[in-house]
Order: structure tokens, then sequence, then C-alpha cells
């Protein structure tokens, strides 16, 4: 598969998850393991630029695809939106906010139309503990409409 632009050539035993084999074979830490089920959006990554839940995904599915983590796409104008709406806090499940949100935009073919609710309902399956949803939404908001 390529990762963030580099060829990988791995065996991987057919169960190990894309999350895994990103966090501990390749050491991409920005793809975190949040619930371990699907639920909380933090191992969200891009797979040919649509966004998934790495957790749930085996490795093996993805043979010849690109993937992208939030390592891959630094700098980014979200990154940038993020510091400026105070989308951060704990900062733990922003890779998996940047990418959905990366994600989001790109399914979208005009994103400067995406209102409050529409982001909000997009970005739902990507849980924030800290509540910085308004900051979050301020800042995907921002990129849509830049």
């Amino acid at each position: 598969m390529r990762v963030n632009g580099s060829d990988e050539k791995l065996d991987v035993e057919p169960w190990v998850s894309l999350a895994d084999l990103l966090r501990d074979r390749l050491g991409l830490t920005g793809v975190k393991k949040g619930c371990d089920q699907g639920a909380c959006g933090a191992c969200t990554v891009l797979a040919d630029g649509m966004r998934i839940n790495s957790c749930l995904a085996l490795a093996v599915q993805y043979a010849g695809k690109e993937i992208t983590t939030v390592e891959g796409v630094t700098p980014h104008p979200l990154q940038e939106a993020f510091v400026r709406h105070d989308g951060l806090q704990c900062g733990y499940c922003t890779p998996g906010q940047i990418c959905s949100a990366i994600g989001l935009l790109a399914e979208q073919d005009d994103p400067a139309t995406l209102d409050e609710a529409a982001i909000r309902e997009r970005m739902s399956g990507n849980l924030c503990r800290c509540g910085a949803y308004n900051g979050i939404v301020a800042a995907i908001t921002e990129v849509a409409r830049s």
C-alpha cells in the first residue's frame, strides 16, 4: 500500500487492523486508538481520499490503496483553522477530526454551501470528550468557505 505518499511493502497477518498497522508497524501515532469499535472516530484516516475508521478495517483489505494519515496532510489549512478557533483542547481526537474534515470537504461539490447543522451531522462520527465542537465546526466552516 501507499502510505502518506510512500510505498510500503509489508507482511501482514489477515487479522491486523489498519489502525494497528499504521500505529504499531509504521509508527504513525497520529492514528489514535480510542474505542477500538468504530464509535469515536479517533482512528479516522483517508483511504483513496475517503474517510474510514481504521480500527474497523483489516489492513489486508487496503493493499494497493492510498492511505493518508494526519502526518500525510501536514501542513493543512484545517490544522491552522483548528488552532485559530480553539478546536484542539486535549488534541487526542484532533488527527481523526482533521482527516474526517478533509474527507467531508472532499465529498462536497461546493463545501461553501454547508451550514453548521450539516457540518455537525457529517462530523457526528468523530467524538470530542473535551467539548471543542464549536471550535471544530467554526474551523471547518472557515475552510469550507475559503
